[in-house]
């Protein structure tokens, strides 16, 4: 399995010091120390060791002020230098000249950013778009400031949509990006009354029509407190869709409902576990096409990373990325560059309860079958998928009494319950957020390798930051089965197995 050795303890201490940084310091690219320019430095040393890149500087966070100071652009895989490859043709002062032309267009200045390269194809993050007043005012003030021209309000909203929303579109096709999930619960996002961010699929003038547009509505961080107070269990955790402000339905064109065998008509049923790897399991569904794929959510550091990390952790697990990183050197990668360095307010989270991070790492338990094998759906999707104007399928029905999962308290008294069998096959888990979905005799190298990163984590994140039950854990004492982990991978000892 995975090299036992002082070196393997060092990289679990190496951890164990991020996420100690990470839960007591809010990231700005403006304010940065020797430890911070040290995460950035491993960051890099990590994606050089699979990739060719450039960097998109964003030295004092000029272009934005929770993105990394050093934006990896990945350009090809080098590990195998005779081997066919995948490389990009994008040039990264073009690229550069877009990003900056583009950024106002998203919430908080939080462009489309190129993250994952997967077999030629980028995969994004971002924010929504800005909404129709927040674009007015800032270009509006950059007018008033002497800004370029570029962005100057000369001739009423339409021409101003039209410019900075026009830019967006051309970093999106410069990048190859044509799918894109939005993971909004809403359509657009309002505050005292106002529209504070919009999202692509609700444009009044239909700019984002040529990309297929996917609604995906996922919870946000607030419904993570509840998943921190059933002592860290997401089965037979469902969200409230009947809330007043929920008003994006699930649409998702039909192309990509076909060989997911998934009753999408059911996910206001769903609960946290099943929606999720459902989610998962479409994004990598699309990533098996012909074209790169962004997905964002409002600010683009909760739910945003939380998927993004999956996808580079499961694809990662079928080595077809980062196939030169072990499982300490992946684990550090994502939570540095993907949570960290993108800005996911870790402490504020941590004081609210809302524990999404932790969720995202525990969550790789319920993933390791070969359902989320992206090399499984490659050999399964043999002819192109077209999507010039797709079918589109839309579901919004109402919730019926019968459609919902048992009551969370409920959960484990009934043997009959829909939802006591994973998404995999395996047998759900109890109340402990510890325990693994069952073993067969068989174990793929997809399972040891995420179970392995899961046990780097967990260890970890007992060292550090520690799980707070609400109240005594039916399954026993969490931290105690913590600290067992934490001694197992070298945590708290100088032996250790990674």
């Amino acid at each position: 399995r995975w090299r036992s050795s002082a070196i393997g303890g060092r990289r679990s201490e190496e951890i164990a010091e991020l996420i100690d940084l990470f839960s007591k310091t809010q990231y700005r690219a403006k304010e940065v120390g020797p430890r911070v320019e040290m995460i950035e430095k491993r960051c890099l040393e990590l994606f050089g060791r699979d990739y060719r890149y450039s960097i998109i500087h964003n030295a004092s966070g000029e272009i934005c002020g929770h993105y990394p100071r050093q934006i990896v652009f990945l350009e090809y895989e080098c590990t195998e230098p005779s081997k066919d490859r995948f490389e990009s043709t994008v040039q990264i002062s073009k690229l550069g000249d877009l990003v900056n032309r583009s950024k106002m267009a998203r919430c908080r200045g939080r462009f489309v950013c190129p993250v994952i390269l997967y077999n030629g194809k980028h995969i994004c993050r971002s924010s929504t778009l800005g909404s129709d007043a927040t674009l007015e005012d800032i270009l509006l003030l950059l007018s008033t400031l002497g800004g370029s021209d570029d962005y100057v309000v000369r001739n009423g909203d339409s021409q101003l949509f039209d410019k900075v929303r026009g830019y967006d579109i051309k970093l999106l096709r410069y990048l190859s990006v044509r799918y894109i999930c939005d993971l909004m619960v809403e359509n657009k996002k309002v505050k005292f009354g106002l529209n504070v961010t919009s999202s692509e699929k609700v444009d009044k003038a239909q700019r984002y029509a040529d990309f297929t547009l996917l609604s995906v509505p996922y919870p946000g961080c607030e419904f993570f407190k509840d998943y921190k107070d059933r002592d860290y269990t997401a089965e037979g955790l469902v969200f409230n869709w009947n809330q007043d402000f929920v008003d994006a339905p699930l649409t998702i064109p039909a192309c990509f409902t076909r060989n997911l065998n998934i009753d999408w008509t059911a996910y206001r049923s769903w609960d946290l576990v099943e929606q999720t790897q459902n989610y998962l399991r479409l994004l990598i569904h699309i990533i098996n096409n012909e074209s790169g794929l962004l997905v964002h959510c409002i600010s683009g550091w909760d739910r945003t990373p939380l998927f993004v990390s999956l996808l580079r952790l499961s694809l990662w697990a079928d080595g077809a990325v980062h196939a030169g990183l072990e499982p300490c050197e992946i684990l550090y990668l994502t939570i540095a560059y993907d949570w960290f360095l993108f800005g996911h307010m870790l402490p504020d989270r941590l004081s609210k309860g809302e524990e999404i991070f932790f969720f995202c790492f525990n969550f790789l338990k319920h993933i390791v079958s070969e359902k989320f094998s992206a090399i499984r759906k490659q050999r399964l999707v043999q002819r192109k998928v077209t999507t010039s104007s797709p079918q589109t399928v839309f579901w919004n029905r109402p919730v019926q009494l019968d459609d919902r999962l048992p009551h969370p308290l409920m959960e484990g008294k009934s043997s009959s319950s829909s939802s006591s069998q994973s998404e995999q096959g395996f047998p759900r888990t109890g109340s402990s957020p510890l325990a693994v979905p069952g073993r067969s005799s068989h174990v793929s190298e997809r399972q040891s390798r995420l179970e392995a990163v899961r046990e780097v984590f967990l260890a970890a994140y007992s060292s550090t930051v520690g799980l707070k039950s609400s109240a005594p854990s039916p399954s026993g004492a969490i931290s105690g089965l913590l600290e067992h982990l934490a001694r197992g991978v070298g945590l708290r000892s100088n032996n250790a197995i990674i």
